[in-house]
């Protein structure tokens, strides 16, 4: 009886610290808070997700700056330990998906940290969306990255600039979507072009995040949205 008691007393510390070893996933996504009801300062943008844009969003002209906290990230692991986070703070539009469209920003980032990083975004729901940052890697080299999530996330790192900034491009004809980088906002890089299999209505914007840093600041200028698409989806003009 003892040795039974004793083997059940060993399992259960056991499931305990396996309990404990697994991080605490990120709260439940907010609610969308239409911007119409804060300031019509933000436009372009109507909506702000995972908090009001008073708290994390500063205007100046037409600079935009974004703050995010420590913690802060979208991405849901696929492999282990859990991870599931996707509490950075966003500014979005609305887009009709049924129709052609393209988005581009020059987006500054701090860099502070790695994985630090300002973004252009697509976001469905809260299991499905799409992030095209510029980003520090765990070298903080900074670079391009993709992140593709459909139930779980993909991770592409690309190419490394030295530049502090870098313009963004995100471009649709309905059948596909292609995301661009530019040194100058002429001569455009490919990054990665997939096939465009969401809803009717998608919202597209900006964001930054700080997963692994105390916090991170973004900042957003030249921001464009078009109801063309490019003309070449390998040239990205």
């Amino acid at each position: 009886m003892k040795s039974y008691l004793l083997f059940i007393l060993v399992i259960a510390i056991g499931c305990n610290e396996a309990k404990q070893s697994i991080p605490a996933t990120a709260p439940t996504l907010q609610k969308e808070i239409p911007l119409e009801q804060l300031s019509e300062k933000y436009l372009p943008f109507e909506y702000s997700l995972n908090g009001p844009a008073g708290k994390f969003a500063k205007v100046q002209g037409s600079r935009i700056t974004l703050k995010a906290e420590k913690q802060t990230d979208f991405f849901i692991e696929p492999g282990t330990p859990p991870y599931e986070f996707a509490n950075a703070p966003l500014l979005l539009k609305a887009i009709d998906n049924t129709k052609a469209f393209t988005f581009s920003c020059k987006t500054t980032p701090t860099h502070k940290f790695k994985y630090d990083a300002g973004m252009a975004f697509i976001f469905v729901d809260e299991k499905n969306w799409l992030k095209f940052a510029f980003e520090a890697d765990e070298r903080m080299n900074k670079r391009l990255v993709t992140v593709k999530t459909a139930g779980y996330s993909d991770d592409n790192n690309h190419d490394a600039v030295e530049s502090d900034f870098v313009y963004l491009k995100i471009s649709s004809d309905t059948k596909v979507i292609g995301f661009y980088y530019s040194m100058d906002n002429e001569e455009w890089q490919l990054v990665r072009v997939f096939k465009n299999e969401y809803p009717s209505v998608i919202r597209l914007g900006i964001g930054t995040q700080s997963p692994a840093g105390e916090g991170n600041t973004s900042v957003f200028e030249e921001i464009n949205f078009s109801d063309q698409p490019v003309k070449d989806f390998r040239l990205g003009i």
